[in-house]
């Protein structure tokens, strides 16, 4: 079987799937260790059996819904390669407008938490662009803290990360940004959601009955772990912003919004009041 008629083959097998051609470029190049571009040149190479099988299987896993990620090991965020795997949450784009609204208010020697981190996506992205910062990661579940560690010694980002529900693990720390991206969709939506998503874990995923039981818990919880003037950032779901200003604590400045790439309100702001007025 050459590159060609594998990726045909591949084609007819992932026509339902969402990007089915292209994911199967992805999972050809995978298995032969190339460019993806590459394979437009390869087109009448043909496969070995070990390299037909492993591609068989990832097809077949793909056809099945399994996400890309989990059969390639890998996702990419803020232009950086994250392993993942199953048991945590996928990184996705959407956050990256969270962490750039964390990077933009970092300074050096600022202490920040990733709370709910899943892969450790955020917090790693804010200690490499931001290096003289302290970083913290905090996640209840174990595979998540596993991958968190995995990650950071992978791309070489030095983070504390620990163990715990929400706040528990980080009793009488003090931190001057918080920033998370918790489970927000509400129970009863999950199981309309696309089939992908059903191999994520639900406990990264369930926010409760209307989505917004995280955000309680975090709000309530926020003013007790953070420095005088600290920030507070958060991704909110579709149709969630509105909901938040209701849950705005007392001495905090009013939530300031910012949309991702398609023009979706996807992380807000706020922070605590005691700080200078001539502060940025």
């Amino acid at each position: 079987m050459t590159v060609a008629q594998a990726l045909q083959d591949a084609y007819a097998l992932l026509a339902q799937v969402p990007d089915g051609k292209l994911d199967a470029q992805w999972l050809l190049s995978h298995v032969l260790g190339v460019k993806r571009l590459a394979l437009t040149l390869m087109q009448d190479q043909p496969l070995s059996a070990a390299q037909e099988a492993a591609f068989t299987d990832y097809v077949t896993r793909r056809a099945k819904r399994e996400p890309l990620q989990y059969i390639l090991g890998s996702a990419h965020f803020m232009g950086r390669r994250f392993v993942a795997r199953p048991g945590v949450l996928i990184p996705r784009d959407d956050t990256e407008t969270l962490a750039q609204m964390a990077i933009s208010r970092v300074k050096p020697g600022d202490r920040v938490l990733d709370l709910c981190c899943g892969s450790g996506n955020l917090a790693i992205a804010i200690k490499l662009a931001c290096p003289k910062a302290e970083i913290w990661a905090s996640d209840v579940s174990q595979e998540a803290v596993i991958l968190t560690r995995e990650n950071a010694r992978q791309l070489g980002a030095e983070i504390t990360v620990a163990q715990g529900d929400l706040f528990n693990p980080l009793r009488g720390q003090r931190f001057d940004v918080i920033v998370s991206n918790p489970p927000y969709i509400p129970a009863g939506e999950l199981p309309g959601l696309q089939a992908e998503v059903g191999f994520e874990p639900a406990l990264a995923l369930s926010g409760g009955e209307d989505g917004l039981s995280f955000y309680r818990a975090i709000i309530r919880e926020a003013p007790h772990f953070l420095a005088p003037g600290g920030f507070l950032m958060l991704e909110v779901g579709d149709g969630q912003a509105e909901a938040l200003h209701a849950l705005l604590p007392p001495g905090f400045a009013h939530w300031q919004m910012a949309r991702d790439l398609s023009g979706l309100l996807r992380a807000a702001e706020t922070r605590r009041k005691d700080y200078d007025a001539g502060e940025v």
